[in-house]
């Protein structure tokens, strides 16, 4: 094997590569052979077929396997000699190939850059520290006993408003026909909780007990049911009851039914969530502001492909969220790689860049103070990626299994974790007590400049809807969501024999309405 140096610039780097012919040809004989071992041809015995028959048979299939292998092989080679850490796979080109010639090809490739971390210490940090009040406890106490809202029959006289539930009879019909699913019995609706089709609830503010309404709706265009879709039906509804909501009090008995043995019970485990929830927003806090520091202190080249690919994952998420959102269509950015805004283009193309930069920094202090991820680590990483997907756990596995590149994916974002902790813990901290509010305050500015990296105010729209990326909504404190998760919500006066339709959906019966 020979190899040219063709290019040498920055981080880029281009050789060419020549494999003699006799090398291919006995690469080829071998491959030949071994399948002349085995192969069953007409008229011979096997494994006594003549190479020149399995050549005019098979060559050309065999030829571009010997290609295939020679350029890994070679290229695998040249890396190691030459000291090249590939940043991404290298660009190959073949060339105009002639069966019975050396074999040239030419190999285009961005190499990593050298991170000197030999000196390495990690920066001073203001570790803030939010304790958990009295205060925060009563907060979240009060936004659980919210959640545990009830309904008491109220006078016959009374009529029903916005917040109020209604227990009610109703049968809906198509073109004076019923249909299948519009039909239910002392089903409890809460008005203004928009459980059913547009205009449905809003014809039922002011009914009393035992008032039969008519009520005249018209089901959604993208309705579920293709024999419902924007037809027009009415409903006869039969109001049974006018409820009034009674919030829960904070007590010793919404404790229990809660499953605590009393109301300190719960405040105590409410106190435990809330301190496990500060703990984390203080690394959030921390994290970022050691990633700032290390921007600040290291400044070195970086592949231009892998920023390039960390740009396309942004733009593609601003994409994504705009969408969802609704700030935009799909069609908006159809054939838009970046954004038409050059300046707003060369800001995600820095974000992109200083990502890739932290990206390689920590992978190589990592490497430097042998951070390791075990097996089990990225075991359990893959058992959470599989119950995310119910009933195709087997398939999550063996598509991990069998991916190495998928296996890598799940591992890095571990082992970046595991590096941050490992300097945060080298770093010189000073502690700074700050109020949970100020605390949550920093953290949701960070999450939000993550979901929006364009930080100053967009450009000017086109005609076209131009989106903004969708900005990150803020985290319920998992010490709500634990205690709601908990909660034991009484059950309604009269359980309703049918269930709900779903939001935008008309009545039907049972799951199908929900």
């Amino acid at each position: 094997m020979q190899i040219e140096e063709l290019l040498n610039e920055g981080l880029v780097r281009e050789y060419k590569v020549v494999v003699a012919a006799n090398e291919l040809d006995d690469r080829l004989n071998r491959i030949l052979e071994d399948f002349r071992a085995n192969a069953k041809i007409k008229g011979f015995r096997p494994g006594k077929a003549p190479l020149s028959l399995l050549k005019r048979m098979h060559g050309e299939r065999a030829m571009g396997q010997v290609l295939n292998e020679t350029m890994q092989e070679t290229s695998a080679k040249l890396f190691e000699e030459k000291g090249v850490r590939p940043a991404l796979r290298p660009e190959v080109d073949l060339g105009d190939y002639k069966e019975g010639k050396d074999l040239e090809y030419t190999l285009k490739v961005e190499i990593l850059p050298e991170i000197n971390v030999d000196d390495f210490k990690a920066p001073a940090l203001e570790r803030w520290i939010a304790e958990v009040a009295d205060a925060d406890i009563d907060t979240v106490l009060e936004r659980v006993a919210g959640q545990q809202k009830t309904f008491k029959k109220a006078a016959k006289t009374v009529k029903a408003g916005e917040g109020d539930a209604v227990l009610i009879d109703y049968v809906g019909r198509v073109d004076g026909v019923e249909f299948d699913g519009g039909k239910g019995e002392e089903f409890q609706l809460e008005l203004g909780s928009n459980t059913f089709i547009p205009g449905f609830e809003d014809q039922l503010v002011g009914a009393k007990a035992g008032d039969e309404k008519l009520v005249k709706v018209t089901f959604p265009a993208e309705y579920h049911a293709e024999n419902l879709a924007g037809k027009e039906a009415e409903f006869t509804v039969t109001v049974k009851e006018v409820q009034k909501p009674a919030e829960a009090e904070v007590n010793d008995e919404m404790a229990k039914n809660m499953g605590f043995d009393d109301l300190a019970g719960l405040r105590e485990a409410i106190k435990g969530q809330l301190e496990g929830d500060n703990q984390g927003l203080t690394r959030a806090h921390m994290k970022r502001g050691l990633l700032d520091a290390l921007a600040d202190q290291y400044d070195f080249a970086v592949p231009q492909g892998m920023v390039d690919m960390e740009f396309k994952q942004i733009w593609e998420q601003i994409k994504h969220d705009a969408v969802i959102s609704g700030e935009a269509t799909s069609e908006d950015f159809e054939g838009k790689d970046e954004p038409e805004d050059k300046e707003e283009a060369a800001e995600f193309r820095a974000i992109a860049e200083r990502r890739v930069r932290l990206g390689l920094l920590l992978s190589e202090i990592g490497v430097k103070n042998e951070v390791q991820v075990s097996q089990e680590e990225v075991n359990r990483r893959i058992i959470e990626e599989a119950r995310r997907y119910p009933g195709q756990e087997a398939q999550v596995f063996q598509y991990f299994q069998q991916n190495e590149e998928a296996r890598a994916q799940l591992r890095a974002p571990i082992f970046e974790e595991k590096v941050v902790d490992f300097v945060i813990e080298q770093a010189d901290l000073t502690d700074k007590t700050v109020s949970r509010e100020e605390l949550e305050a920093a953290v949701r500015a960070i999450d939000e400049e993550d979901a929006n990296p364009k930080k100053k105010a967009p450009a000017k729209k086109a005609a076209a809807k131009k989106p903004a990326a969708k900005k990150a909504a803020a985290k319920k404190p998992a010490a709500e969501k634990a205690a709601e998760g908990e909660a034991k919500k009484p059950a309604a006066k009269k359980a309703p024999a049918k269930k709900a339709p779903a939001k935008k959906a008309a009545p039907k019966k049972k799951a199908d309405a929900k």
